[in-house]
Order: structure tokens, then C-alpha cells, then sequence
């Protein structure tokens, strides 16, 4: 149970107390002093050129529309199983059909 200073060596609990820390004031900064700061930092921006943004917008879209497919694709599956064992009352044989009429 000696753990995280808990228990002394002879086993008597451990009470320290920690003094509070003391917060550092910031100074604040105007709102024209940020807006300056805000567009020196986006001056060092590596901004992509028009190329690259078409590029990779394109290399986006065409991942969006095969994932779109196969998720279609699984979906449509899915729902072919679904069907198969769990058949509406539409899509039964016949017999089920007359039986189903006998009761209506």
C-alpha cells in the first residue's frame, strides 16, 4: 500500500499538503493586436496551389463515389439475404396465400 505516498515506511498514513499554485496573469491582448498576430501566423502558411487542391479534390471525390458503390453494394446484398430468409407475406407461395385469405 506504499503507493503514491500513501503510507510511510512504518506504515503510518502520509499527509502532506501542497500549497496552491499561483496563477500566472497573462496580459491580454486587444483585438487588433490578435487580428495582426492571426495574419502574421497565416503568412507562414504552405498553402496548397491550385493544382495541388484540384488534384487531391478529385482524388477525393472519386474515393467518395467507391465507397458510396460499395456500400451500396453491401447494402443491396444484405438486403437480398434479408429477404431470402425472412419473406413478406407478398412474395410467399401460393398456399400461403389462399390460408392467408381463408382468415381476412
Amino acid at each position: 500500500m506504499q503507493r503514491a505516498g500513501q503510507l510511510a515506511e512504518d506504515g503510518t498514513p502520509v499527509r502532506e499538503r501542497r500549497e496552491p499554485q499561483a496563477r500566472v496573469q497573462r496580459e491580454r491582448t486587444s483585438p487588433r493586436q490578435f487580428g495582426r498576430e492571426v495574419v502574421s501566423e497565416m503568412r507562414k502558411v504552405a498553402w496548397p496551389t491550385r493544382a495541388e487542391t484540384l488534384r487531391l479534390s478529385v482524388i477525393v471525390f472519386i474515393a467518395i463515389l467507391i465507397l458510396g458503390a460499395f456500400i451500396f453494394a453491401i447494402d443491396l446484398g444484405f438486403g437480398q439475404v434479408t429477404d431470402f430468409l425472412f419473406p413478406s407475406p407478398s412474395t410467399t407461395s401460393s398456399a400461403a396465400a389462399v390460408a392467408t385469405s381463408l382468415f381476412t
